[in-house]
C-alpha cells in the first residue's frame, strides 16, 4: 500500500473570536451552552463523544458512546461492564471524553474519574430502552470473539422468542457510568491555526480558568 498524503486536506477557520470574558465561571454551564448550539446545528448526535480509557498495561483505547445525561455530578454513559472499556475503568478508574462538532468549529475535552452510576439509575435507563435494544444487551457479550457472521442474529431470534411478552430485567454486567470532571478545555477554531483555548482547572473546589496556547 503506497502512502496517502493528506496535507491538502486544511480548513480555514473563520468564527467570531473566544475570549475569556464570554466565559461562564461555570464549565458544566459553558458546557450546557455549546451542547444547545450543537444540538440546534442540525447533528444527527450531537452527545455522540469520544471516550478514551486506559488499562494497568498503560496501552490507550478510544471509541464512541453517546452521553445519555449531564449535571454538576459529571456525565453518565451506559454500557456493558465486561467490556474492554468496562475492565480498563475497573483497573484505572480516570479517563477522558471528547465532543468534536465540526459544523460550529468547537470541541470540548473533559478528563476526570469514571465511576459507576447508582443501579437505581442503571435500571431506569435500561426500563426506558426499546425491546430490541434490551435483547442486544442480553446477547452480545461486548469485545468477544465471535464464532462465525450468524451468531449474534441467532442468538437475538432465540431471546425474541424467550422474551416474548415478558419483562427484561436488566443484567447485572451492563449499567451506567458517569465522568467526575476535573479538567474541561474548551477549544473554538480560529484562522492560521492560532485557536481560542480555555481550559478549566479544578483546585480547591474552585474552577480556575486559563487561556492556552494554541
Amino acid at each position: 500500500m503506497n502512502t496517502t498524503k493528506l496535507h491538502d486536506y486544511r480548513k480555514d477557520y473563520i468564527p467570531k473570536p473566544l475570549q475569556k470574558i464570554d466565559l461562564n465561571i461555570n464549565p458544566f454551564q459553558q458546557f450546557l451552552t455549546w451542547f444547545e448550539l450543537a444540538k440546534n446545528a442540525n447533528f444527527i448526535e450531537p452527545n455522540a463523544m469520544n471516550l478514551s480509557t486506559v488499562g494497568s498495561n498503560g496501552q490507550p483505547s478510544s471509541r464512541i458512546v453517546l452521553l445519555k445525561s449531564f449535571s454538576e455530578n459529571g456525565f453518565v454513559f451506559f454500557t456493558n461492564y465486561e467490556s474492554k472499556k468496562g475492565k480498563q475503568i475497573e483497573e484505572n478508574p480516570f479517563g477522558a471524553i471528547l465532543f468534536y462538532w465540526d459544523l460550529l468549529d468547537q470541541e470540548v475535552r473533559i478528563e476526570g474519574r469514571i465511576t459507576k452510576t447508582s443501579k437505581e439509575e442503571s435500571d431506569e435507563y435500561f426500563e426506558s430502552r426499546p425491546f430490541g435494544n434490551k435483547i442486544g444487551a442480553l446477547i452480545s457479550k461486548q469485545s468477544s470473539v465471535l464464532p462465525d457472521d450468524h451468531f449474534l442474529e441467532e442468538q437475538k431470534s432465540l431471546k425474541i422468542k424467550e422474551f416474548e411478552n415478558k419483562k427484561i430485567s436488566r443484567p447485572d454486567y451492563w449499567g451506567g457510568y458517569i465522568l467526575i470532571p476535573h479538567l474541561f478545555e474548551f477549544w473554538q477554531g480560529q484562522p492560521d491555526r492560532l485557536h481560542d483555548r480555555f481550559q478549566y482547572k479544578l483546585e480547591k473546589n474552585k474552577w480556575l480558568i486559563e487561556r492556552l496556547s494554541a
